[in-house]
């Protein structure tokens, strides 16, 4: 049983709020930051203070609450991208440029300019299904976190070559990029959630950000580029610059056949994981005139599966 102090107040309680700043700040190390956020941020002004402290902001990871959530389509509004742009400015703020991990999505070119300005220790951004993300947050990007080994703008379909030529040009710590796109071979899984007029709006020049993959990061380790529109040309343009591949992912890439797999392979000396585009097409996308051209691969291998 605890002992009473003056008042009729516990020792417990006493001995909690007479917690150094150094040791709440160690107590408070141990939880998530949503934990932070729910709880000992409420109690009182001096555990608010600790909650903000820089030396608890080194990693803002929403990633794994994303995972666990059920997608709905109010993530891909506007009001939802404003929440997202605020908690990330917040952490910004109370972080002091300590910031190395940022794992979120849906925010904007608005959170991600102060980003650009305010982490220049940033080693890790994961930044999936943000439709309103541009060239211009990441070219900011680029000039500004230039310690980035780890970029993950899959799903982000107003980001071009562009910026991503900036990336391998300014970022050459580099060492893992994902740029996938949604199943644009079959996209009942996203629709009613993701917007029609962004799901039509998938990025169609795979060559191009192929090409300045294979130019201007030549230090990639692993490179995710699923449901990618990139030809055989594209493809050769990456084996032959980014000799230090180890995984590469090139699922449901349907511009691609075994022979063009065969022949990146041969440069790629230190692969050791290859995801081929091994795909299931639904029968009836055979026969819209979105998809018309799958026809051919339904005569050549009278099968529903394209396996290479």
């Amino acid at each position: 049983m605890a002992d009473e102090g003056e008042g009729g107040e516990t020792r417990s309680s006493w001995d909690w709020a007479e917690l150094t700043h150094e040791c709440l700040t160690h107590i408070l190390s141990r939880l998530s930051l949503e934990e932070r956020w729910n709880g000992p941020m409420l109690v009182c002004k001096s555990w608010l203070h600790a909650c903000k402290d820089p030396s608890l902001f080194s990693l803002f990871d929403l990633e794994s609450r994303f995972q666990s959530a059920t997608e709905s389509s109010l993530w891909w509004s506007p009001v939802f991208a404003t929440k997202i742009d605020s908690m990330l400015r917040s952490v910004l703020n109370w972080s002091a440029g300590a910031l190395k991990v940022i794992r979120l999505r849906h925010c904007s070119d608005h959170s991600l300019a102060f980003v650009a300005l305010s982490c220049p220790n940033l080693q890790v951004l994961s930044i999936k299904s943000c439709p309103n993300v541009t060239d211009s947050s990441i070219s900011k990007i680029a000039s500004g976190c230039p310690m980035l080994t780890e970029l993950d703008i899959s799903y982000c379909y107003e980001i071009s070559h562009e910026s991503m030529e900036m990336i391998g040009r300014k970022c050459p710590n580099l060492k893992i990029l994902k740029r996938n796109l949604l199943n644009w071979l079959d996209p009942s899984q996203h629709i009613g959630i993701v917007p029609s007029d962004y799901l039509n709006a998938c990025p169609q020049d795979g060559y191009s950000e192929a090409a300045v993959i294979g130019k201007f990061m030549p230090h990639l380790e692993h490179l995710e580029l699923r449901f990618s529109k990139l030809s055989s040309n594209g493809l050769s343009s990456i084996s032959r610059g980014c000799l230090k591949l180890e995984y590469l992912d090139l699922f449901g890439c349907a511009n691609l056949t075994s022979r063009d797999i065969s022949n990146a392979s041969a440069n790629m000396k230190n692969m050791k994981t290859l995801l081929k585009p091994n795909f299931y097409i639904p029968r009836s996308v055979f026969h819209t005139d979105r998809y018309g051209h799958w026809n051919l691969y339904d005569e050549r291998f009278q099968t529903d599966v394209f396996r290479i």
